[in-house]
């Protein structure tokens, strides 16, 4: 029951915040960029006033799609953000190239990111088998002379939950230093007019809570786990 509610919870929390940011995006997309610049060419114009050269800015399909790829060095927009020209594309766009920007000076936490992904790959795939598995071999190995059971194979279900929940609080710092590169860059160059950058930063700052939102619940569910494989550990 525990385990529902932080569910329920988590899931609730996270509605409502992806629901503004929603609503948000929906408004300042009315807020037609004077300089007509669209999701594009602000992306483009961010990467050369960096020096950024070898950094290719394409569309790809869906909503919400929009990612930096380290690997091959592109900026991928969803097909909205690349060819609109308002507020929100521009907010969008100037964020996904703040990660390029960090890729080009080795931000730290991003490259510590990279290398976690991997690892958490496998273990966000496999975490919830091991999980129901350790759960259940722990009641069926208990007996008078084990009143715990085997906890084995719990406590690994449980390290790789605290791998994707470490992702998750990594992931904190890189999504928030590429929006704070994105509106400082917009607001030195004069991008955008000042009404503008009101839409580009509440539309960053909303963005930014749904990976707040989405760590907070990872550590809520990791620290259930947790107390499951503590407990089964102390009776």
């Amino acid at each position: 029951m525990g385990y529902y509610i932080i569910i329920g919870v988590s899931m609730l929390v996270s509605w409502w915040v992806s629901s503004r940011l929603k609503s948000k995006f929906e408004y300042y997309s009315n807020v037609h960029l004077r300089n007509g610049l669209s999701g594009k060419e602000v992306a483009e114009k961010m990467l050369r006033d960096n020096g950024i050269t070898d950094v290719q800015v394409i569309s790809v399909p869906g909503q919400l799609t929009d990612h930096y790829n380290p690997a091959d060095k592109t900026v991928n927009l969803s097909e909205g953000v690349y060819m609109q020209r308002n507020a929100a594309a521009a907010a969008v766009a100037a964020h996904e190239c703040g990660h390029a920007v960090q890729h080009a000076v080795g931000y730290s936490m991003l490259n510590l990111r990279s290398k976690l992904v991997p690892v958490v790959n496998i273990s966000s795939n496999l975490m919830q088998f091991v999980l129901i598995a350790g759960i259940g071999i722990m009641a069926a190995t208990r007996s008078i002379d084990d009143p715990n059971g085997n906890t084995t194979v719990l406590a690994i279900g449980v390290a790789m939950f605290a791998m994707t929940t470490l992702f998750a609080f990594v992931t904190l710092p890189v999504e928030y230093d590429a929006s704070n590169r994105a509106m400082k860059w917009i607001r030195d160059t004069g991008t955008v007019t000042q009404e503008e950058f009101v839409g580009v930063q509440d539309s960053l700052k909303w963005a930014a809570r749904t990976y707040v939102v989405a760590a907070l619940g990872s550590l809520a569910q990791l620290l259930y786990w947790g107390s499951l494989l503590l407990g089964g550990r102390r009776n």
